[in-house]
């Protein structure tokens, strides 16, 4: 698989928390870069992804920004979980198309933060997504 270049891979808190997502995983997404809030993963466009008009299904996309997402929040070490978030998909993705999800820490204040992530194929944006994020006190709270 094509990865960008100047991408480094990520370590730490969300490289361990990455390794536990069966869910990102198992689409293929992997993860490129994670630091001081921000993360990129990519995923290609699999056969088994795409609906009934030939194209990409939203909900892949909203998964693929949600990953990148959740790096950046959690690139800070406290674990961290979505409070909501939306998407706006501006352009159609296809089978075997490369997607990268850049997530951007714009701001974080107590124990919340707002990222923005851009999901790109090539030099095209094919989503934007705004996440809201909440630390957790405990980690039994995700229990």
């Amino acid at each position: 698989m094509n990865q960008p270049c100047g991408i480094t891979v990520a370590s730490g808190p969300t490289q361990a928390m990455f390794s536990a997502d069966l869910a990102s995983r198992s689409l293929g997404i992997q993860l490129l870069a994670a630091h001081d809030g921000t993360a990129s993963v990519t995923m290609t466009v699999t056969p088994q992804m795409v609906n009934g008009h030939g194209l990409a299904h939203g909900g892949y996309l909203f998964l693929l920004a949600d990953t990148a997402f959740a790096c950046a929040c959690n690139s800070h070490g406290p674990v961290t979980v979505a409070a909501g978030a939306d998407i706006t998909f501006v352009a159609p993705a296809r089978e075997g198309d490369l997607l990268v999800a850049t997530a951007h820490e714009r701001t974080r204040f107590g124990r919340s933060g707002i990222y923005d992530v851009s999901i790109l194929r090539g030099d095209e944006v094919i989503a934007e997504f705004r996440g809201r994020s909440r630390s957790l006190k405990d980690v039994k709270e995700t229990r």
